[in-house]
């Protein structure tokens, strides 16, 4: 399945960290409510990529893109969250949000590529 777009790829990653975290922060931690909102929403990025990349047109395509967009914000909260209440470390916090970032920063340039060649047609 890897190998869709760089996008997906980076998603599809962070969904495998974040499935990993989830698991040690359950075990070992015993925190299980903000991991769990962490894994609902770091992995539905991907999710939502995946959607897009199958979608029925431009629209479809970009709607699905913002929810991703949106899901990318969320995950940014649970690790910031995380990490303010001692679950994480500085550095694992770090370490995600700058993956996130990087995603972020690729669908809001597909986003506005995408709507731009939209409005030109």
């Amino acid at each position: 399945m890897i190998g869709k777009s760089i996008v997906y790829d980076k998603s599809f990653n962070f969904a495998i960290r974040v499935v990993k975290l989830y698991e040690y922060l359950k075990i070992n931690k015993k925190e299980y409510i903000m991991s769990k909102q962490l894994m609902r929403s770091g992995t539905s990025i991907g999710a939502n990529i995946s959607e897009a990349l199958e979608g029925q047109s431009k629209k479809d395509f970009i709607a699905k893109l913002h929810i991703a967009l949106k899901e990318a914000n969320e995950s940014k909260y649970w690790i910031n969250l995380l990490q303010a209440t001692e679950y994480l470390e500085a550095k694992e916090e770090e370490s995600l949000i700058k993956d996130l970032e990087e995603i972020i920063k690729l669908l809001i340039s597909i986003i506005k590529t995408t709507k731009n060649s939209l409005n030109k047609s």
